[in-house]
């Protein structure tokens, strides 16, 4: 079993990234997918959830309209597209899942894998 994200990076502030969950070991497109940031001296966040199909999709408040969750079933990957980034947003971005269909309400990312470091700053 796999989820393995990358992407990460140093960015300015205002600037975008995209990254990437690529998943094997496991029938990826039966399961909803999460990501959630950890940050040193904070609580882990989590940022975005993306159903099987694509259909349905949440975003933590402090994200919304500035990320976009995305998956592509045939490449077992999920994809975040990070725009308008700030100071805020910096941490290890991982990508989990709880092996459910839909996102739940309340994830506990029973599985996740390692994550990518992105970094906002000028």
């Amino acid at each position: 079993l796999q989820l393995q994200a990358s992407g990460g990076g140093l960015v300015q502030p205002g600037g975008s990234l995209r990254l990437s969950c690529a998943a094997s070991g496991f029938a990826f497109d039966r399961y909803a997918i999460n990501w959630f940031r950890q940050t040193p001296g904070k609580e882990r966040e989590g940022v975005s959830c993306i159903s099987i199909g694509g259909d349905s999709t949440d975003y933590a408040d402090s994200v919304k309209g500035r990320f976009t969750i995305s998956r592509d079933n045939a490449k077992n990957t999920v994809y975040l597209q990070m725009n308008s980034l700030t100071p805020e947003d910096t941490g290890v971005y991982h990508c989990a899942t709880d092996w459910i269909v839909n996102c739940p309400a309340y994830p506990q990312y029973d599985y996740w894998g390692r994550g990518t470091q992105v970094t906002v700053s000028s």
